[in-house]
C-alpha cells in the first residue's frame, strides 16, 4: 500500500505573494480546508509545507504555505504533486478504496479464473469504471458497481468480478 497519496498538483503561481493554483486530485476537495500540511514531492526529494491559507477558485485551490511569501519561491514548483500521509488522508467509508492501492491488483472471475490486472480507475458522475487489461480480452471497461464488483481485497492484492452480458 502507498505511504503517501497524492492530494493536488500545483498547476501554477496565483498572484506575486506565494500562492499557487492546485488543481485537486482528491474526491473531496474541502479537505483542503482541514489539512495543515502537504508534502511536496520535487522528483529526487520531497518537503513538507505548512499550509496558511485555503481559498478556492472554480476548479481550483488557492493554497498559501507558510514562510513562501514571493513569486519566486514558489514559481520553480510548477507542475509538482502534492501529497498527504496514510494518516492524514479522509476516513475511508464502507467498501470504498484509495486507487492507489488498487492498481496493479490480479482481477478474477467468480469461478476463480484470473481475468487480468487493474491498470486504472476512471472517475464519472454516476460511478466508477475499472480499467482491466486482460490477455484475452485486451482493455475491458467494467462499472463500479455491486452486480460487477464482488469483492476487494486490499491486503491480497485481488478483485473478483462479475462479467456481465457485454462487458467483453
Amino acid at each position: 500500500m502507498e505511504d503517501m497519496l497524492q492530494v493536488g498538483v500545483i498547476t501554477q503561481t496565483h498572484g506575486v505573494r506565494g500562492e499557487v493554483k492546485v488543481f485537486p486530485t482528491t474526491d473531496d476537495v474541502n479537505r483542503f480546508k482541514k489539512l495543515k500540511q502537504v508534502i511536496l514531492d520535487i522528483g529526487k526529494e520531497t518537503m513538507s509545507l505548512e499550509i496558511q491559507s485555503v481559498k478556492f477558485f472554480k476548479q481550483f485551490v488557492i493554497l498559501k504555505f507558510k514562510g513562501i511569501d514571493n513569486i519566486n519561491d514558489i514559481e520553480k514548483y510548477k507542475r509538482c504533486s502534492l501529497y498527504v500521509t496514510r494518516e492524514h488522508a479522509v476516513p475511508l467509508e464502507e467498501d470504498e478504496y484509495f486507487i492507489a492501492d488498487m492498481i496493479g491488483m490480479e482481477v478474477c472471475t467468480e469461478d476463480g479464473n484470473i481475468f487480468g490486472t487493474l491498470k486504472d480507475v476512471i472517475e464519472t458522475g454516476a460511478n466508477d469504471v475499472y480499467v482491466i487489461e486482460s490477455a484475452e480480452h485486451g482493455e475491458v471497461l467494467v462499472p463500479a458497481i455491486k452486480e460487477c464488483i464482488r469483492s476487494v481485497d486490499i491486503e491480497k492484492g485481488q478483485m473478483m468480478i462479475h462479467l456481465m452480458d457485454g462487458l467483453i
